[in-house]
């Protein structure tokens, strides 16, 4: 498979050759980790958001996600790998210290699960902006079921450096404004994912087993651990399955050729009404159940494994900031939870994540045929499902190959991109990569084989194991030694948060409906 990758061998040595070494370095990297508040044997907490972390709706590192239980810890864009995971070292630490008999769940899969019911929506006080967020969730809720919003993932944010990008328009020798060939650039990366993206579940997969209640009784296709355990022998990423979070309305179609047909067909599913969802209705006895009833409700419920985004503004859509001000980084969301890391992920990930992130911004990428777009998904199910299996191949270009010989043509490109990355005093990129490669000649390395090894050896099931992990890592953030100086900040950021939604919820001086009507009539 090698001629494939003949363009981005020859970028990388124009970029080798301009003698800048540090031109790829120090791109900016975020965090942002779900994790679920339980009790001490494994059921959702049901109590309100903490006071203590502040509020949800505008503290900028502690929000919620679907559930009023499903914490998101958000850190801000940074340059090193280190400090991004002090970062997340220290939010976590502060989260634990105030979460009284309650910790948070190491694993993307709940458990324990009791109906959607038993399951709250977050809720982000009075005011207009706070309760459109609730209604938005109570309609996913009705549009496919609240058990399926409460899988955690971490989502990996990176942005190339920007001292990269003139240098890297000219060898290119492209006329287009600086701003529209990013925004290409950009979309090539995103739609080399797809293409590639099957290898980073198989590396970084982490769930192979899930609680029996989770299923309610359907997808009977899995084999069972134990009586309450359901799991895939050779799975990495149930998560990442059809079990796992994705629209299922055959109407979407999202194009990624470019930002124009991005936000041209997003914005025709958010105004295009579903006979399904009509009849769930938008308000029923006075009480909303959803924002209205097309395709999508607005951008974000549409899951895909890698989203372009831009900073957003008071009141502003993703499309609409994307549209005014382009891509400025993109987010990759296949990521599990990794039940081994306190942080739910390690340095050595991120270096990797950065690394591959490099490669397909850098790999020609064209337009995704439906042809392609079958293969990408059919080799994502397969990973997903049976990614350790001896001997699996894939499919690319009506081709198949295994699994174990892609992967090593494409650990072969990396390696050049980590030369530009490493110092002379640090290898800690190739490094990263060395790690990351074993796991293809020896699967038994990867997350999702420890996670079964670790339950076999302990004799657990997987609700079990998940408790002993989120046991193990509440047990070292509550003794671990606090950043005086972070505490200090997380508190003052705490008060001012909550301080902002109440003054959000007095000046409101305009109607729900009025709201909703401002916020989706056309801006362009």
């Amino acid at each position: 498979m090698t001629p494939l990758y003949q363009r981005f061998n020859q970028r990388l040595q124009r970029l080798l050759s301009t003698q800048q070494p540090a031109l790829l370095a120090r791109g900016l990297k975020g965090l942002e980790k779900e994790s679920l508040r339980v009790t001490s044997d494994g059921h959702y907490a049901q109590t309100p958001h903490p006071p203590a972390l502040g509020s949800a709706l505008t503290h900028p590192h502690l929000t919620t996600d679907y559930s009023e239980a499903l914490l998101e810890m958000v850190s801000p864009p940074l340059a090193e790998p280190d400090e991004l995971m002090r970062f997340m070292c220290n939010i976590h630490q502060f989260v634990h210290q105030r979460l009284a008999q309650e910790m948070l769940w190491a694993n993307s899969m709940p458990c324990v699960v009791q109906g959607d019911e038993s399951i709250p929506i977050a809720w982000y006080g009075t005011s207009n902006a706070g309760f459109m967020k609730h209604v938005y969730r109570r309609g996913l809720g009705f549009r496919y079921g609240r058990v399926m919003q409460v899988i955690a993932g971490v989502h990996f944010n990176y942005s190339l450096p920007t001292p990269f990008w003139p240098l890297y328009h000219e060898l290119e020798g492209n006329r287009q404004p600086l701003q529209e060939f990013i925004n290409d650039q950009y979309f090539g990366l995103i739609r080399n994912l797809q293409r590639f993206g099957w290898l980073v579940i198989y590396l970084f997969g982490a769930s192979p087993a899930l609680c029996k209640s989770f299923l309610g009784g359907q997808h009977n296709y899995f084999e069972s651990f134990d009586a309450h355990t359901s799991y895939e022998p050779y799975g990495t990423s149930l998560r990442m399955s059809d079990i796992g979070y994705n629209n299922k309305t055959p109407t979407l179609n999202v194009c990624y050729n470019n930002l124009h047909s991005y936000t041209s067909s997003l914005k025709r599913a958010m105004n295009t009404p579903h006979p399904k969802y009509e009849a769930i209705g938008v308000r029923v006895n006075g009480e909303y159940r959803q924002l209205n009833t097309n395709i999508l409700q607005i951008e974000n419920e549409y899951y895909s494994t890698m989203r372009p985004k831009q900073v957003m503004r008071a009141n502003e859509s993703p499309c609409l900031a994307l549209t005014q001000r382009g891509v400025q980084y993109v987010e990759l969301r296949s990521l599990d939870v990794n039940p081994f890391a306190p942080e739910g992920m390690t340095a050595t990930q991120l270096r990797f994540l950065e690394v591959f992130l490099i490669f397909c911004a850098l790999q020609d990428s064209p337009p995704i045929t439906q042809q392609e777009h079958q293969e990408i998904e059919y080799n994502q199910s397969t990973v997903a499902l049976r990614g350790r299996s001896a001997g699996l191949t894939l499919l690319h270009q009506g081709q198949k190959h295994r699994l174990q010989d892609w992967g090593a043509a494409l650990f072969e490109q990396l390696a050049g991109i980590c030369s530009l990355l490493d110092t002379a005093e640090s290898q800690q990129y190739q490094d990263a990569l060395k790690t990351e490669q074993l796991k293809l000649t020896q699967p038994q390395l990867t997350p999702s084989a420890q996670v079964l090894a670790a339950m076999r050896e302990h004799q657990e099931g997987f609700l079990a194991f998940a408790l002993r992990m989120s046991s193990q890592h509440a047990e070292r953030f509550k003794h671990r030694s606090a950043d005086v100086n972070f505490e200090a900040e997380f508190q003052r950021l705490a008060s001012e948060s909550l301080a902002q939604q109440a003054q959000l919820e007095a000046s409101d001086n305009q109607s729900f409906e009025s709201y909703l009507t401002h916020y989706f009539a056309p801006k362009q």
